[in-house]
């Protein structure tokens, strides 16, 4: 800490100096007219002497990343958008006042130099520069002597530092911008209306979670922060927009680990005349599109391990996947008492009471989830923990549902939409009964989107897909904290 005020007011000296001087160390005007990568590309295929007689001048701005200095010339590494680019100073073409003002910038200070292209006797593309002038004085270092930000804490929460020295760390977040630009244009051209529904919500739908609560002065009213806008966008199919999707943040007051941050981001759809089948084979098809986009390729690693994204992706249903990676005997799956041994068995923390649905699922995520490394879709979810979902039509006791797993965790969840609304009404007094008995997750009753049912949903299908899960998958993220810019953490300590 002390070598770091020591570098402080150092630079705080600088910068009273240069200010003396009649220097604005933060001036403005600069105007940039290329990136580093534009240089490069530029002038890739041209070797010393085709660049001897070049009189291109390029125009660059970004951070001082290195330099070495060799008495009246020097080279830095100048850090843009487009990576970096070697930029040779020397008195003899920038004059000896600008020179003296080279002398005063520090590695991290932002400048804009011109110059033109050559290549050095090592071979390596370069500026030559004609002038150079500073943008930003950096009151502070880069960290650990400017050999790159290692220290995970410190990478999530000074981020800003993390993608100044971390070039693979920009790479992921120019990804997930591909990854989101690359679904929202694969849904626009399906015919999908893009659209935007209320973050805040005066009742928590659309999900089973504990919502953020806040409160409206003006109305004088709670509201919650969205946990989903399911019932939004399902309140817009009525209104007749068949096919709607939205790429916004979920809200959910639970833990924080690998997978799960408090704020994150989803994209939920909705298809008017179509089923949970329907979008099994749209899902295939959408993630397979982006892969093939962004990474060029259906064969990806994730934490040193294979996956194929080739279709089609395997099909089990809950119960298949038990007995499949818990080696349960099927009969067992409808014998309360003996799951509930299975349960016991396998360490598995449920009451007595629970219902067969929920303790068949809690086995399932148990037995199964870690298993299901290639894609695979889950279907024949319980009905009891399916509160929105249409029951199939051979048997109420399960749904027409679907959850897709791609390297042991649940990357999706759709299914076919409960659209008669006495049904949906008695369960959502099925969950008021369950929140009243302490379940914080419940589903609580909304009358206006009975309302909305009673108006007519078309047979529809809907889903959810995890953004952030899926830019982990296709950019080998170990965490999800890995794929968001500013993840929610813990108070730094002071002091």
């Amino acid at each position: 800490m002390e070598e770091k005020s020591d570098v402080l007011a150092q630079r705080r000296a600088k910068l009273d100096e240069l200010r003396n001087e009649g220097i604005n160390p933060f001036a403005n005007g600069f105007v940039a007219t290329h990136t580093a990568a534009e240089v490069h590309a530029a002038h890739a295929e041209h070797d010393a002497a085709a660049l001897a007689d070049c009189t291109v001048q390029y125009a660059l701005a970004g951070r001082i990343m290195a330099r070495r200095d060799f008495g009246k010339a020097a080279f830095l590494q100048l850090q843009d958008r487009g990576g970096r680019c070697q930029i040779y100073v020397a008195q003899e073409q920038l004059g000896e006042e600008v020179f003296a003002l080279y002398r005063k910038l520090d590695i991290g200070d932002i400048v804009g130099v011109t110059g033109t292209p050559f290549r050095t006797k090592t071979g390596e593309l370069s500026l030559r520069a004609a002038s150079l002038r500073l943008l930003t004085k950096s009151l502070l270092p880069l960290p650990e002597k400017w050999h790159g930000l290692t220290d995970v804490e410190t990478r999530y929460r000074q981020r800003y530092l993390d993608l100044m020295v971390n070039p693979e760390v920009r790479e992921v977040f120019r990804k997930r911008s591909r990854i989101v630009s690359s679904i929202r244009d694969y849904m626009v051209k399906h015919d999908f209306h893009e659209v935007e529904t209320p973050m805040m919500q005066p009742i928590a739908g659309g999900a089973t979670a504990r919502p953020f609560v806040t409160h409206h002065n003006a109305l004088d009213m709670t509201l919650y922060l969205r946990i989903a806008p399911e019932l939004y966008l399902k309140r817009l199919v009525v209104g007749g927009f068949d096919r709607v999707f939205e790429i916004n943040r979920n809200f959910r007051n639970e833990g924080i680990s690998i997978r799960h941050n408090p704020e994150f981001t989803m994209m939920e759809f909705y298809q008017a005349y179509a089923t949970y089948e329907d979008l099994m084979n749209f899902t295939e098809r959408l993630i397979c599109h982006v892969a093939q986009e962004v990474l060029g390729t259906l064969q990806i690693s994730y934490g040193g391990q294979p996956v194929d994204l080739t279709p089609p992706w395997d099909r089990l249903t809950v119960r298949e996947a038990i007995v499949k990676y818990g080696k349960v005997d099927p009969a067992v799956l409808d014998d309360h008492a003996a799951l509930l041994q299975v349960a016991k068995q396998l360490e598995i923390d449920v009451e007595p009471t629970i219902g067969h649905g929920k303790l068949l699922l809690e086995v399932f995520e148990a037995v199964a989830e870690p298993h299901l490394w290639q894609p695979t879709f889950i279907t024949q979810y319980p009905t009891e923990v399916s509160p929105l979902s249409r029951k199939n039509d051979q048997n109420p006791e399960i749904v027409d549902r679907f959850e897709l797993y791609i390297v042991g965790r649940e990357l999706a969840n759709a299914f076919s939409e409960l659209n008669d609304p006495i049904d949906q009404k008695e369960r959502f007094l099925a969950q008021l009964a369950e929140k009243e008995a302490g379940d914080e997750e419940a589903h609580a009753m909304d009358e206006d989107y009975i309302r909305a049912l009673e108006y007519g949903l078309p047979p529809t299908a809907g889903e959810g897909i995890g953004i952030d899960r899926l830019v982990m998958l296709l950019t080998d993220a170990a965490s999800i904290r890995d794929v968001i810019l500013f993840p929610q953490l813990r108070p730094e300590k002071t002091g």
